[in-house]
């Protein structure tokens, strides 16, 4: 087997720590993601999965257990690095695009560059092969407001892909949608797990969604109920 991409060790995580309020969301998580997979964190509004995905994409800190990201303890990262990891390492698709509204598409797939040191001299090369790969190049120079939700999804997916991330990591990718370019953007997704052979983690409270990756991890309650495909 392939070195994890993502290994988690009895993830807890606990809001209002030592309060009388508080409240413990995630329950000792066990998760291990090898590179190449596919594998959808699925359950409904509550289960946490919300929770898990922001400390899978170093966005929040867990309150005990350890998490390992391509073999790096999260853990003991400072925030300055924290931050690169995120920019460089994880490719955020989120359900409401998150694309800055004056900028173009070809100037909102550039973004990391914003954050990032490297690879700046040939971004705009790359900005363009991006969204040539989710066929959206003849729209490069339009702004949000001109494209359709499909359209804004593909350029998100093309911002996410910029830095060539060790994990794309897509929340509810196709909340916002209709069911026909629900299944477009899921198309792309496959695509990119099978012809680049990128690792994905695909957040939703849908099954049908759920159904068409190679695994499924269920969670219920802040814990995990069932994993079908992997190993937990």
């Amino acid at each position: 087997m392939n070195e994890p991409v993502i290994r988690m060790e009895k993830i807890i995580k606990t809001y209002y720590e030592g309060k009388p309020n508080e409240l413990e969301i995630l329950h000792g998580i066990d998760l291990t993601v090898h590179k190449g997979e596919f594998v959808s964190i699925v359950g409904e509004s509550g289960s946490g999965k919300s929770t898990l995905m922001n400390i899978i994409g170093v966005l929040d800190r867990q309150t005990a257990g350890n998490y390992f990201l391509e073999g790096q303890d999260v853990n003991m990262m400072s925030d300055e690095v924290r931050s690169a990891i995120r920019n460089r390492r994880i490719g955020f698709v989120f359900q409401n695009f998150n694309l800055l509204p004056r900028a173009n598409a070809l100037k909102n797939v550039m973004v990391p560059l914003m954050y990032g040191e490297e690879r700046v001299k040939n971004g705009k090369e790359r900005a363009m092969e991006m969204l040539a790969m989710v066929g959206m190049e003849e729209r490069a120079n339009h702004r949000p407001n001109e494209l359709s939700g499909g359209q804004k999804q593909r350029v998100a997916i093309a911002r996410a892909m910029m830095n060539d991330p060790a994990i794309i990591l897509a929340d509810e990718p196709t909340g916002a949608l209709d069911s026909k370019t629900g299944h477009m953007v899921m198309d792309l997704f496959h695509r990119l797990h099978e012809e680049q052979g990128k690792t994905i983690v695909l957040i939703t409270h849908s099954q049908e969604l759920a159904s068409e990756t190679q695994r499924i991890v269920t969670l219920l309650d802040g814990n995990i109920v069932a994993d079908n495909g992997g190993e937990q």
